[in-house]
């Protein structure tokens, strides 16, 4: 019986390049079927925008709740504030600081600035760091907090006096925001009423405004900043949207903003305001001093009034009285006292 050798085939070899072109087609024809799927693209990129030119695209005038928006949106208006502060600060306006660090989502850090009297190297900063709005606290003599708000490169810049301060860790302010979230902001009607409250509202609506389409903001509005003008100051208050009846709960941080003067250019330029009812701290603490050494000097001038008026006698005295008065009748008691210390004498 004759062994059948098993030798290697002598047919070609089946080449794999056909096999490859099929899968890469068949992938292709997948993904042409998926992009000329109707649902399909709505739920990616939203339903298309009904254009009535080439350069100008409008909303529709209804929408369905249950249809997905277009999450492709352009971050125009580019606005980033750089919040930091001079060295020597206090640990409250730090808190405060960070406090609206945290409810900003276009703003910058920096570290502490040695800053003394050149102000101008701020702009150079906001320029490195690419910011268009500065805030920037500047503590004075490790007490008086000022708060500079600038345009950077052209101004203007207002500088205000920082009263009042509380952060939002306190215990009285029980709201809560997402982080990141875009504001609402409310001002007071006054602020219509002259020219620099005018200017000043557009600059706290650019600063404390989130910009829309913003890559760290978030989608949802759910706290309102408030601006009120009261005793020709700003009072600033951040409240929380806790229902869908308007009711709100306030989250912090709270301050007041004295106008002190407001300036031409950025942290330079002519002085176009000051305010005329601004007080400063130094005098304040004067008068206040001024006003306890009053009491002191009152009682020390009552004290010589009365040195002066006091009268070298008591009262008049007249020694020709002495001679009306005659002594006073021996009493029986006195003799009988007598009676028995004669008594005594004998005894013995």
């Amino acid at each position: 019986m004759t062994k059948i050798r098993k030798g290697k085939s002598t047919k070609p070899a089946k080449s794999n390049v056909p096999r490859k072109n099929s899968r890469k087609a068949r992938r292709q024809q997948q993904i042409d079927a998926d992009n000329n799927d109707e649902s399909l693209k709505i739920h990616r990129l939203g339903p298309a925008p009904v254009a009535t030119s080439s350069l100008v695209q409008r909303l529709p005038s209804t929408r369905q709740s249950d249809t997905v928006q277009s999450m492709k949106t352009s971050w125009i208006n580019k606005q980033r504030v750089l919040v930091f502060s001079s060295r020597g600060i206090s640990y409250l306006g730090r808190h405060v600081m960070k406090n609206l660090r945290s409810i900003m989502a276009h703003s910058k850090s920096e570290p502490k600035a040695e800053m003394r009297k050149n102000f101008s190297v701020l702009n150079e900063i906001a320029e490195l760091r690419n910011c268009n709005k500065i805030l920037f606290f500047d503590m004075k003599k490790k007490r008086d907090l000022y708060l500079w708000m600038a345009s950077v490169p052209d101004g203007p810049t207002v500088k205000f006096l920082v009263e009042n301060l509380h952060t939002m860790e306190e215990l009285k302010l029980t709201g809560n925001c997402l982080r990141g979230s875009r504001p609402l902001l409310s001002f007071d009607t006054k602020f219509d009423d002259e020219p620099h409250w005018k200017l000043i509202k557009e600059i706290l609506t650019q600063i404390f405004g989130t910009p829309k389409s913003h890559p760290k903001s978030q989608p949802f509005v759910d706290h309102v900043l408030t601006f009120t003008i009261i005793d020709n100051k700003i009072w600033l208050r951040n409240y929380q949207i806790v229902e869908e009846t308007g009711s709100l709960a306030e989250i912090g941080p709270r301050f007041v903003l004295n106008l002190h003067c407001i300036f031409e250019k950025s942290f330079s330029g002519m002085l176009i305001y000051e305010n005329p009812l601004y007080v400063a701290p130094n005098l304040k603490r004067h008068l206040a001093k001024a006003q306890a050494s009053e009491k002191y000097q009152q009682r020390i001038y009552q004290k010589l009034a009365y040195e002066q008026k006091k009268p070298e006698e008591s009262f008049p005295y007249d020694a020709t009285d002495e001679i009306f008065q005659t002594p006073a009748p021996p009493s029986d008691n006195d003799d009988e006292d007598d009676d028995d210390d004669d008594d005594d004498d004998d005894s013995e």
